[in-house]
């Protein structure tokens, strides 16, 4: 696995979360996801993700993105 898997999985798998959280027990769930998604947009400007730099120390191979 590389990094670049690392992220999108871990993203995809807060986003489902936290919607299925929201819709079955408090909207304030939906924290989550939003979350994740200004995470990612600062990312894309910055080209800096905390979750990458995890991803780097613990010695996983780097992608095309991070």
């Amino acid at each position: 696995m590389n990094i670049d898997k690392l992220v999108f999985r871990v993203a995809g798998i807060m986003v489902t979360a936290g919607v299925l959280l929201a819709y079955s027990h408090h909207i304030a769930w939906l924290l989550l996801p939003l979350f994740v998604g200004l995470n990612m947009f600062q990312a894309s400007f910055t080209g800096f993700c905390p979750l990458a730099s995890i991803g780097k120390r613990l010695g996983l191979q780097e992608g095309k993105a991070f």
